[in-house]
């Protein structure tokens, strides 16, 4: 069984007992998440929502917080002595995907 969910505007594919990497949440690690954007249920049978499938939720744990390799931003133009030099990192949330209902 699986289902699409919508958080914080992506879409993922949630499997029960699957750690997903997502946009930074704002709750603390080891609390329960419960998601309501369900976009589409499979067990079997596919239910897909216009444009969430009414009744259908996931409940998930979110397991921490982490920050992900370094980008480099480089931008230069030739002949004109512009360069500009800038890092980023982005920031993310691990959760685990204990359950998905449909009611």
């Amino acid at each position: 069984m699986y289902a699409l969910v919508e958080i914080k505007g992506k879409q993922y594919k949630a499997e029960k007992d699957v750690l997903l990497k997502v946009d930074l949440l704002d709750v603390e690690p080891g609390s329960m998440l419960n998601i309501d954007s369900v976009l589409l249920v499979s067990d079997g049978v596919v239910s897909v929502g216009a444009p969430y499938v009414a009744g259908a939720h996931v409940t998930a744990t979110v397991e921490s917080h982490e920050k992900d390799k370094k980008i480099i931003v480089f931008k230069y133009k030739p002949k004109k002595d512009y360069r500009r030099k800038q890092g980023h990192r982005q920031r993310y949330s691990i959760i685990r995907i204990k359950d998905i209902a449909v009611v």
